[in-house]
């Protein structure tokens, strides 16, 4: 297990490696100046030139790439030129509400994709079924932002249940933590539990036709027992890796919500940093969630080899 580990770990170098040029220049090729952008139509040549030595962006390409690179080694990821504030002060103030949120539509997107996909496939063919399906694809057809709109007139305005939007950090409470995640947590969760539930359902489905499974229940093992130790066990792989892409696309995803419930989270201060050309905000945000997805891939790879030994040994 452990040399499974250390080379899972050594693979995401390169990749790190790779991810972190794309994103540079990605930012650094667009067309236009970007110290031009920023200062708007109105600067002079002179102020031009020099927020572009401030923003070291007279120096070649190759060069200004090493220096960005060591100095997020050392936790600087530069000035924010709108804020006139450190990136980092930014991310440290951001990152929470974004962090809760993907977490929480996780966990919902879980609560209801897994049991529903098991009973799916428990009872495929029936009326259980077609309605499971049916949800799943107005799961998958429904955009975030129409659920989240539809959320908050039914349960903020006309019910008064949960709160229209705001963001209340753990230090506020609890309850009143939660309170603020459910609605946007469902408006993001729902989509994603729409994909990881029909991963489930099919997958079950492949392990209850194998032939040790109809063995067991020969045997006369416990329907439960069946399903829960034998079967969803064995169903695992696949539902795993659909997890690990529902965290990262609620990451991805999550600029709307945050903007539709005013949640300062990192999505929305991707979304105004755009708008101000903010070039540093917007590098580092692109490069934390890339960093992240590649995390949580390792993540996944490494519960492969919990869930299957099988593949550690591959």
């Amino acid at each position: 297990m452990r040399n499974f580990i250390v080379k899972r770990v050594l693979s995401i170098i390169p990749v790190l490696i790779i991810v972190s040029v794309v994103i540079f220049s990605v930012v650094h090729l667009t067309p236009g100046d970007p110290a031009a952008s920023i200062l708007g139509d109105e600067a002079t040549a002179e102020d031009i030139a020099a927020l572009r030595e401030r923003m070291g962006l007279d120096k070649p390409v190759v060069e200004q790439y090493f220096v960005w690179m060591g100095n997020i080694l050392h936790g600087d990821f530069g000035m924010s030129v709108a804020g006139n504030e450190t990136v980092a002060n930014l991310l440290k103030s951001h990152w929470e509400p974004t962090i809760s949120l993907a977490l929480f539509s996780t966990v919902i997107a879980l609560g209801i994709a897994i049991p529903l996909g098991i009973l799916a496939a428990r009872n495929k063919g029936t009326a259980i079924d077609s309605g499971i399906s049916a949800l799943s694809l107005m799961g998958i057809s429904f955009p975030s932002f129409l659920l989240g709109l539809f959320l908050m007139m039914v349960f903020a305005v006309k019910l008064k249940l949960l709160p229209v939007s705001g963001y209340k950090t753990l230090s506020d409470g609890f309850v009143p933590h939660i309170r603020s995640l459910v609605l946007p947590g469902i408006a993001l969760g729902f989509m994603h539990s729409a994909l990881l539930m029909r991963m489930t359902k099919a997958s079950m489905l492949e392990v209850l036709n194998s032939d040790y499974v109809k063995m067991a229940k020969a045997k006369g093992v416990k329907e439960f027992l069946l399903v829960a130790k034998h079967a969803f066990r064995n169903a695992l792989i696949p539902v795993i890796t659909t997890v690990g892409q529902s965290i990262v696309g609620a990451l991805a995803g999550a600029a709307v919500v945050e903007s539709m419930f005013a949640i300062p989270g990192m999505g929305q201060l991707m979304v105004n940093s755009i708008g101000r050309r903010d070039y540093y905000v917007i590098q580092a945000i692109v490069l934390i969630i890339a960093c992240i997805n590649v995390l949580v891939n390792l993540l996944v790879d490494l519960l492969y080899g919990i869930a299957d030994p099988r593949v550690r040994l591959s």
